[in-house]
């Protein structure tokens, strides 16, 4: 298992079109993939389930992989959250 420290950097949040980069990217992946933010546990492989979670810019999460491919996985999506989902 691997986690990592990130910052939400896009400049509207995970809503729906960010929300949707982060769970596609994550489901190119075998392993678990998860958001944790304050209290939650989010499954970032369901779009609904990030936005639901109501992240903001400026937030800290927690990317955690677990499984077969997750230092890919780590690698490619912690690049995407990084560089804004596609928004910057």
């Amino acid at each position: 298992m691997l986690s990592k420290t990130l910052k939400v950097v896009n400049p509207s949040g995970l809503h729906l079109r960010p929300a949707g980069v982060l769970s596609q990217t994550a489901m190119k992946f075998k392993c678990d993939v998860f958001i944790e933010c304050g209290e939650k546990r989010i499954i970032a492989k369901s779009v609904l389930n990030v936005m639901a979670a109501g992240i903001k810019t400026g937030a800290e999460i927690t990317l955690i992989c677990d499984g077969e491919d997750e230092a890919a996985a780590m690698d490619t999506i912690s690049k995407a959250i990084e560089s804004g989902l596609g928004e910057m």
